[in-house]
């Protein structure tokens, strides 16, 4: 982990354990995925998740969404002068964004998705709906990739396009969901090509033929992205791998689980179960022939952006990533069967 000498190691450490805690209760299957990756970078994503965590929280459970937006954009401007409020997510925060050359451009594009979802913005096109995962996905892949030490543009462009692809999963997931809480990602022309608003979406009880043909149409369009952006897998430190192949496999799976329920995303929420999730695990520790990256392929063009802002920046010394101490299939089998115990039985382990 490097601390510059302005920092004191032990805060630093403090504030990261502040920001593991804020992981562990917040979402169990992002902290067991993140329990895969090398210590520097998990520590470096603990702190990326919760500035990220806390300030869509405020933005999306406060009273004046308004205000709290204002708030994180003036938080976000303090961590990347380096003189973060003095808590421990914001100094965890700057600390990542300092030691890992990540641009103002990219949490800023994050902060974006969250004033548009507080808008309750609708999206015309699949290309509109992109330029919002764009923004609320693609920002944390790139971001996520520049804590690896990697800062090519086709792996940043493959970071992307995983992160579009799992975000079109969620809405694929999310629909009937989404739709009684008022909100809606589908593209307004495909509702209309259907017959369907976002308010008949709402009324709905179960999917209907129209919902089904929508939900398999999202799908659809994850699918092309999950293959671009597996393929840049294999431009990631090696260590880093399995938590990446694990992420995408699980994801993957979410929209197996909508299409052997018949794409209902009404009635039902897709979920993947703890036993598939070890499988998947375990599985993403297995050497793979990697996919054929092709180097000219560009980036989906909601996402140019955020390229641009990488390269213009100035990267940081060196990052060199170490192989974590247990990095086999067995010991990811172990870990998820014991996170699962805990689940099962929470006086235990």
């Amino acid at each position: 982990m490097r601390v510059s000498g302005t920092d004191s190691a032990a805060e630093l450490a403090s504030d990261l354990a502040a920001c593991g805690r804020i992981i562990r209760d917040g979402s169990k299957s992002f902290h067991a995925a993140s329990l895969l990756l090398p210590r520097d970078v998990r520590a470096a994503a603990y702190a990326l998740y919760a500035f990220c965590r806390v300030s869509d929280d405020a933005v999306d459970e406060g009273a004046h969404p308004e205000a709290a937006l204002q708030d994180v954009r003036r938080r976000l401007r303090l961590a990347d002068a380096g003189q973060p409020d003095p808590a421990s997510v914001d100094r965890a925060f700057a600390w990542v964004l300092r030691a890992y050359g990540i641009p103002f451009a990219v949490p800023e594009a994050l902060v974006e998705g969250f004033e548009w979802d507080a808008q309750g913005r609708r999206f015309e096109t699949l290309e509109d709906v992109k330029s919002y995962a764009a923004r609320v996905a693609s920002t944390v892949g790139v971001m996520m990739t520049l804590v690896m030490g990697v800062r090519s543009p086709v792996a940043l462009a493959r970071a992307c396009d995983l992160g579009l692809a799992m975000q079109l999963t969620n809405i694929a997931r999310d629909i009937g969901e989404d739709a009684r809480a008022g909100r809606c990602y589908l593209p307004t022309d495909w509702l209309r090509d259907a017959g369907l608003t976002s308010e008949g979406l709402a009324a709905l009880s179960q999917a209907d033929g129209r919902v089904r043909q929508l939900t398999e149409r999202m799908l659809d369009a994850a699918r092309p992205l999950y293959a671009s952006g597996i393929s840049g897998i294999a431009l990631l430190p090696e260590a880093c791998r399995p938590a990446i192949r694990a992420a995408a496999a699980i994801y993957a799976e979410i929209g197996a689980e909508i299409a052997r329920a018949g794409h209902d995303s009404i009635a039902r929420r897709a979920v993947v179960s703890k036993r598939r999730k070890i499988a998947l695990a375990a599985g993403s520790f297995i050497p793979v022939r990697p996919g054929a990256v092709n180097p000219d392929a560009p980036p989906a063009p909601e996402c140019q952006f955020l390229i641009d802002a990488v390269e213009a920046a100035p990267a940081p010394p060196l990052v060199l990533v170490d192989a974590p101490k247990a990095g086999s299939a067995p010991w990811a089998i172990d870990l998820f069967l014991r996170l699962e115990q805990r689940d099962l039985y929470p006086g235990q382990g």
